[in-house]
């Protein structure tokens, strides 16, 4: 773009040069109304080098203004006067550099010529001082490399002086081991950049283990960042060695890293944090590898053309430095005597001049520090006809973009350029990514390795590049209206505004997926965005309102795109932050730098624009849907302290808290228990979305703990204030509020909806009466035979199998009769069971005493009734008892039973719990024990161990807890073990026949999920489809379409060990999410099944099945918790 604006107005773009802590930003506030009138602070982005934003103001006036720290819900000002700044008459792009609490320094304006700065002010040059006579090196383009510069500014000299600048060091190894101390104490011995790249290729290159690859290239990556931004300072060390031996180096560390990349068994991270050390290394192209690199900043430097003292300067400084001991600051050196000597046009030869600029290209092409451009152009010539086409096109697009000149008029064209420009990045990216594809062979000659690595750095660049990108199209995006007229566009039915959003977000995620990020997740959120884009919004969808149907579509795969910008960052968050730490405080780095340090890898990364556009989309879908981002599995009301924790484990909350609970957890896998982690947990919000029927939402309800989700951010941010404080949570369908109460009331109770129909209004027991089930638990007893025998599966009672596997055996006999039984609509209510039998009470005990282990594990159950939890001591012997159990075999007895009761030994089979503590009337203990899929007789070894396991898992430190919560005694906790028939399911499900949230007796709620029913009950992240059909008049209605990113399936032609696999899903290839026809006949089956159960069983029931072709099959079922 040009520096033309609108007639008499200002194009302001700001830079503020400071570090905040994790989780706070910066705004700019001031007196016009472009900076708020002092009452709304204007937000400022994060790059690498500081906080910036972009104002347009009118000329010719004096404002007023003032940076504040923004962390929840306290500003942090600067101190001192407001700063005054005078902008310029006649208009025009300009830009200002300032500093925290600096509010009296002298701010200049300086104007944005180069392309660097008017693309963005990300690259603003960090070395004004850098020059001695004080020029401005914004003449000159800064490449990235120096804008980045952290280190000492530069200080030309006339003699050899560099030794004597050496600062003390201080490094401290106190508490470093393995490849951090190797590390340090390689760094303490090397002075110069050339030996701590030695340092480097020792960590890398040579015998590193799968299992340490990781920790090395985190370690590296953080400490060749710290040497190219200066935090790592070079030294001459005396010796004298010319930049061939630092690209020989480079070379070395670069095969190691591609060999690494290109691995079968390369991790995501892995790849993430191999891509942060490439730019990192010098280039190792033949002319620097030649025994005399960079020759002609020799020659420069006996020119007879410059005066005696600038000859001098450049010998020292540069000349001499370079070829005894080249470093990073050596392009910092360049750079600002380029800006030196192009200060005042005139002043030096034209020859010195441009002999000079080549040379800083040269050098800037050896520390691989050139614009994109430069890097670009440097692999033109390797490129085939095709590659070159999209390379030509991009060049072209870029172009255009920035010489576009900025005006309102302009905006509409700006966008579509934007995108266009965008689509081109993405097919030259791809073409490159592929040409990478191949790998690095080992014969590959010193030419071929160099121009890899010009390949490679040109991809991460346009990865970076696309950051830029899609920060331009969001500030452009919002200033058409943003989220509220992409809303407001949805009411009426015109969604072609939500094309070019949707466009951009593929591709961010595709540029994720050709990072090496999920890339196969990318690609199924790519083909789906591109799938809704094209399909767009029709009138009706089947019976339902189309609206409605393609904002709950569209905001599943939003939801799942975010989930993977999430899962990135807490992938950096896991890896650096605490080696970070670690290796600052070793090196002496400053504190606000390795505080700030994974933030900035966050906020510097296309990841960060990726999630601001998710976060964009769903705040305008959810508006759409009038929804306020939360979703209730429990209904109810509680009172007390509100608490934040990263999860529900025993021992999450902090002691000085006492009294009612209401916790926030950050995220949840689905399998906990409430009140095993603290009985006075009386309400939970999840920040994360997870199924209503998974085990830990099963649990929510059986405990009577209000159990609510929230995703959206805002509502986040207004919970995260009320940390400590004590509040009120009211959860019900109409919706959920929170707020501060200072009453001492712990619970309440919604009204719901009466089971029988009669309207009149009724109150949930907040009470578990243990009596429903008390009687039960004790009749599960050993059989009085000393060698248990197999059950059939119709012959399955409670005393000797348990509720779950009775309640199957009795799902097999009312299966015959559903072929007859119709709905009011005519839709069959019939339904399969597989095929099973019952391994029952006493087998597990009887393995035990063959085995002689019946005294040693009567003594480790009486032990653990008691043992303290604190101390250790419970996890010890539930260890110690899962191990004994693990080790046993059902008999050989048992094994030939069911091989008589199955048709082959070949049939795939799941073994399943079936404890006397499970699926009773108000105690489901759902999820709390083992179920093994894919294990069949002809394997018995392997069969057997699924059977251990099982048995094995009565004694997991979470069922004994459970236990204990529920006043059960672990002596009168018995297994049997259900054998069943594995299906291989299209889809699974669950049934709730009463609806969960509002207590709707006239429909049946069914959450689905695709292949095995693990993924819908362990709450794997993600949400299923979820639909709702009337029992009396078949009505279905959509209420949310599923994103899990995987689901498991067994391989007919795969082995029978126990396992499954995991594939990644591609709902625009799922008949449930683009098909209404299958979408309502399903739900009507489902709900005339539902319906059906529920009135054999005498009360609402929860119901587990699954879809195989066009059959439906009921795998089990157990009373609904109320």
């Amino acid at each position: 773009m040009g520096t033309s604006t609108r007639h008499g107005k200002v194009k302001l773009s700001i830079l503020l040069k400071h570090q905040v802590e994790f989780g706070e930003h910066v705004a700019i506030l001031g007196s016009t109304k472009e900076l708020g009138s002092w009452k709304k602070s204007v937000p400022m982005n994060w790059t690498e080098n500081g906080w910036v934003c972009e104002l347009e103001l009118r000329g010719d006036k004096s404002i007023e203004y003032k940076f504040v720290i923004v962390k929840m819900d306290k500003m942090i000002w600067e101190g001192a006067d407001n700063r005054v700044l005078k902008l310029p008459k006649g208009g025009g792009s300009f830009g200002i550099v300032c500093l925290w609490n600096a509010t009296g320094e002298t701010v200049d304006l300086f104007p944005l010529d180069s392309e660097k700065n008017e693309v963005e002010l990300d690259d603003m040059n960090e070395n004004e001082s850098a020059d001695t006579d004080g020029a401005s090196v914004l003449e000159v383009q800064t490449s990235p490399f120096v804008g980045q510069w952290q280190g000492r500014s530069v200080s030309f000299m006339r003699s050899n002086e560099h030794r004597n600048q050496e600062t003390e060091r201080r490094w401290d190894t106190s508490g470093l081991e393995g490849f951090a101390l190797k590390l340090v104490e390689g760094d303490k011995n090397a002075r110069n950049w050339r030996r701590k790249l030695e340092v480097v290729r020792e960590l890398l290159v040579g015998n590193l283990e799968s299992e340490d690859r990781l920790e090395a290239l985190i370690f590296s990556a953080i400490y060749l960042k710290w040497i190219n931004t200066g935090q790592i300072p070079c030294f001459e060390d005396g010796g004298h060695h010319r930049p061939n031996r630092h690209a020989e180096i480079s070379r070395l560390i670069f095969r190691e890293l591609e060999r690494i990349y290109c691995m079968n068994d390369t991790s995501p991270q892995e790849v993430l944090v191999i891509r942060k050390i490439h730019p990192c290394l010098p280039s190792f192209k033949a002319e620097f590898t030649a025994s005399v690199p960079l020759t002609r900043i020799r020659d420069i430097a006996h020119r007879g053309d410059i005066p005696h003292d600038l000859k001098q300067e450049i010998k020292h400084t540069i000349q001499n430095k370079l070829h005894r001991n080249a470093g990073p600051e050596d392009l910092v050196a360049t750079e600002a005597m380029l800006a030196r000597i192009t200060r005042n046009p005139g002043e030096f030869s034209e020859a010195f001049v441009e002999q000079f600029k080549i040379f800083h290209h040269e050098l800037k092409d050896f520390f691989n520090a050139g614009n994109l451009t430069e890097q670009l152009e440097s692999i033109k010539e390797s490129f085939d006809d095709r590659s070159l086409s999209a390379l030509t096109l991009f060049l072209e697009c870029k172009e255009r973009l920035d010489n576009l000149e900025e005006s309102n008029d302009a905006l509409d064209k700006s966008i579509d350029l934007l995108l266009k420009t965008a689509q081109s990045l993405n097919a030259l990216r791809e073409v490159i990514v592929k040409g990478l594809e191949s790998g690095l062979r080992n014969d590959a000659p010193d030419a071929a390795i160099a121009m890899r690595q010009k390949w490679r750095l040109c991809e991460i660049g346009l990865e970076d590049y696309s950051f830029l990108l899609l920060s331009r199209f969001l500030n452009a995006l919002e200033a058409v209206g943003g989220a509220q007229q992409l809303k407001e566009n949805a009411e009426s039915k015109n969604v072609s505004s939500w094309n070019n959003p949707l466009g951009s977000l593929f591709i961010g995620i595709r540029q994720l997926g050709l990072s090496g990020w999920k890339p196969e997740e990318c690609t199924a959120i790519g083909n789906e965005l591109l799938a809704w884009k094209e399909k767009g919004l029709s009138e009706k969808e089947g019976n339902e309102d189309g609206k409605a149907v393609w904002a709950l579509r569209l905001k599943a795969t939003l939801d799942r795109s975010r989930r993977l910008t999430e899962e990135y960052s807490e992938a950096l968050l896991q890896m650096f932050p605490q080696k970070v730490e670690m290796l600052g405080k070793a090196l002496g780095i400053p504190e606000n730098s390795v505080r700030t340090y994974t933030e900035a890898e966050i906020r510097a990364g296309v990841i960060f624009q990726v999630s601001k556009l998710c976060t964009l989309l769903l705040k305008a879908v959810r508006s759409t849907l009038g929804s306020q981002g939360w979703d209730v599995l429990v209904p109810g009301a509680a009172h007390g302290t509100l608490v934040q924790v990263e999860s529900i484990i025993p021992g999450s909350l902090p002691l000085s808290v006492s009294g009612p609970i209401i916790l926030v957890v950050n995220k949840a896998d689905g399998d906990e228990e409430v009140t095993a982690a603290g009985k006075n947990i009386k309400g939970v919000v999840l920040l994360q979305e997870l199924p209503h029927l998974s085990h830990l939402g099963v649990r929510a309800r059986q405990e009577k703990v209000i159990f609510v989700t929230c995703e959206d951010d805002d509502k986040i941010a207004d919970i995260q204030k009320l940390n400590g404080k004590c509040v009120r949570l009211e959860a019900s369908s109409a919706g959920v509020n929170i707020f501060p109460s200072l009453s001492d009331n712990t619970t309440g109770n919604f009204p719901v909806k009466d089971p029988l129909g009669n309207g009149s209004s009724t109150f949930e027991d907040t009470k578990v009466d243990s009596s429903s089930w008390s009687t039960d638990i004790a009749s599960g007893s050993m059989q009085g035979n000393s060698t248990p025998e197999v059950v059939q599966l119709a012959d399955a009672e409670m005393q000797t199998s348990g509720a779950k596997a009775a309640a199957c055996g009795r799902l097999a006999s009312l299966s015959a009769g559903s072929v007859k039984v119709y709905s009011d609509q005519g839709v069959p209510a019939s339904f399969n069971v597989p095929r099973g039998a019952v391994i029952p009470f006493g087998s597990m005990e009887l393995a035990l005493e063959e085995s002689k282990s019946i005294e040693a594990f009567l003594s480790l159950v009486e032990k653990i009734e008691t043992a303290n939890m604190e101390s250790g001591d419970l996890d010890k012997l539930c260890c110690q008892l899962q191990e004994l159990i693990s080790s046993l075999q059902p008999s050989k007895e048992i094994i030939q039973q069911l091989e008589g009761m199955f048709p082959t030994n070949a049939a795939r089979l799941i073994v399943r719990s079936s404890a006397n503590v499970e699926d009773l009337a108000g105690m489901s203990a759902a999820g709390l024990y083992e179920s093994i899929p894919n294990v069949s007789l002809s394997n018995p070894i392997v069969f057997g161990h699924g059977v251990s396991r099982v048995w094995a898992s009565l004694y997991t430190r979470r069922a004994v807890l459970s236990r204990r919560a529920a006043g059960v005694a672990q002596k009168d906790a018995k297994m049997a073990v259900l054998v069943q028939e594995l299906l291989s399911p299209d889809l699974s499900f669950v049934l709730h026949t009463l609806s969960p949230t509002d207590h709707d007796h006239t429909s049946v709620e069914a959450e689905i999920a695709p292949g095995l029913g693990e993924t819908l009950a362990s709450g794997t992240r993600g949400t299923p489809w979820r639909l709702s059909s009337g029992k009396f008049d078949g009505q279905v209605q959509t209420l949310a379409f599923a994103n899990f990113s995987e689901e498991l399936l067994v391989l007919g032609a795969g082995p029978a060990d126990g396992e499954v696999i995991r594939l990644t899903v591609d709902y625009s290839k799922k008949p449930l999410t683009v098909d209404a026809v299958f979408r309502r006949q399903l739900g009507q089956r489902l709900g005339a099944v539902g319906f059906f159960l529920e009135r054999k069983f005498g009360c609402p029931q929860d119901v587990e099945g699954c879809v195989v072709g066009k059959d439906i099959y009921i795998v089990q079922t157990r009373p609904q918790p109320q």
